[in-house]
């Protein structure tokens, strides 16, 4: 293993790119924990505090690795892009200009990444605008309980100053991904993620220590690993369809006749599906918060807590359904099957056209199927192991760990196609 590490550093090419990819990563990580000038570091010390159980506040300050609850100039961290990213594709499915973009190949593929940017900034000034606004004590149903992380003297002027620094922050993180993926090594916003996450979990490691003890810390860690040897096997699963294509004459030269294969991944979504599920079930606990419902906001308090059985059932039951949902949208069997016919291919013993979409659609329904069971036990097992203990913070979600192992193997990837190309070996089997 050393030996392959050190083979990184004796190619100058890829040394320069893996060097470079960490040197923006620290940037990152500079501007996380740098708070915007006038905040409050004593609140913002009991924010954190209190993070761990207030829903989606958590979530979010996941994917920021706590830059979120410190109010830094990077707070918003990749949320907005991640967001941006997630309604463009959906949309792809349903306005016809983004189709259009999407079928004209890569010239197409900038329009719908400068689009993406854009949505990014305009999510980023909502966001960050109801942030502050949450954060000058004017607005619970993000907490659950009312926080001003302001100094004395916040007026007007200074809100559009912190606005525009957090807005500011995400169009430069996203710049920052970028100049990772066209110069580092691997997909910049995904190692940024993986930045955040991974950063996060001495802290929280010491916090179930704290709260449970010895026997728990162990008892999680040893659960954390078997979910972790779980993931790197369902994320190298999938099922390969043998594609053929027709021979045919062009010119004088014999064209066609190889065959190869379509790979159909066993989890297609990633923690997209978790993601949805868990905005879903934060709506009802916003509304709790706005409208005066005695009975509405004790349902909702009792039933609506992480470790509830309702909230954890819901949460089981809408990842399984967003899976599917999402997973048709990424790969449509329509489309692949007309992708397929046109470029003169066909799967064996299947005719092109509507049987090859059926064949595809009745494929990736078995597949989906064991992903999306697999992706929502993951996801609920650290919600049922914190209502046995009673633990209020729980660092090793399945979310941080199909996000952690995901981004590392395909930077691994990438890494290792790299060294074979220069008679290297790699660190994958």
């Amino acid at each position: 293993m050393l030996t392959r590490l050190a083979n990184i550093f004796r190619v100058k090419d890829l040394r320069n790119k893996v060097l470079f990819t960490l040197g923006v990563i620290g940037l990152y990580q500079l501007g996380a924990n740098l708070p915007i000038p006038g905040v409050s570091w004593h609140q913002i010390q009991t924010l954190q505090a209190r993070a761990g159980a207030s829903g989606v506040l958590g979530f979010l300050n996941l994917f920021s690795g706590g830059a979120l609850t410190r109010l830094a100039v990077f707070g918003l961290g990749v949320m907005p892009y991640i967001t941006s990213s997630i309604v463009i594709q959906l949309m792809t499915s349903v306005i016809p200009k983004l189709t259009q973009w999407r079928d004209e190949g890569a010239t197409g593929q900038k329009k719908i990444t400068q689009t993406t940017r854009y949505l990014t900034v305009a999510l980023a000034l909502l966001q960050s605008t109801g942030l502050i606004y949450a954060f000058n004590g004017h607005d619970q149903a993000l907490l659950g309980f009312n926080i001003n992380l302001m100094v004395s003297g916040f007026n007007v002027w200074y809100g559009i100053f912190m606005v525009l620094v957090l807005t500011a922050g995400t169009a430069f993180v996203m710049w920052l991904a970028e100049l990772i993926t066209q110069r580092g090594i691997g997909q910049g916003m995904s190692l940024l993620i993986f930045s955040n996450v991974v950063a996060g979990l001495p802290s929280g490691g010491h916090s179930v220590l704290t709260q449970g003890g010895v026997g728990k810390f162990v008892t999680i860690l040893v659960i954390s690993v078997l979910l972790l040897v779980a993931i790197i096997f369902m994320d190298q699963g999938q099922r390969r369809i043998p594609v053929s294509f027709a021979r045919r004459v062009v010119g004088r030269k014999m064209m066609g006749g190889n065959s190869t294969y379509i790979p159909l991944k066993v989890n297609q979504s990633g923690v997209i599906p978790i993601i949805f599920a868990s905005s879903l079930l934060y709506i009802p606990v916003l509304l709790s918060n706005i409208l005066p419902l005695g009975w509405f906001q004790n349902f909702v308090n009792h039933s609506f807590r992480t470790t509830s059985g309702l909230y954890i059932g819901s949460y089981f039951l809408l990842i399984f359904a967003f899976t599917f949902f999402y997973v048709y949208i990424a790969f449509e069997p329509h489309q692949q099957a007309e992708m397929l016919r046109k470029q003169g291919g066909f799967v064996p013993g299947i005719r092109p056209g509507l049987p090859t979409e059926k064949y595809f659609a009745k494929m990736l329904s078995r597949l989906t199927v064991v992903g999306a069971t697999f992706l929502a036990c993951v996801a609920v097992i650290p919600s049922i192991l914190m209502a046995v203990w009673s633990i209020s913070k729980f660092p090793y979600y399945g979310t941080t760990l199909l996000i952690a192992v995901g981004v590392a193997l395909e930077t691994m990837r990438q890494i290792d196609s790299q060294l074979m190309m220069r008679n290297y070996e790699g660190f994958l089997k």
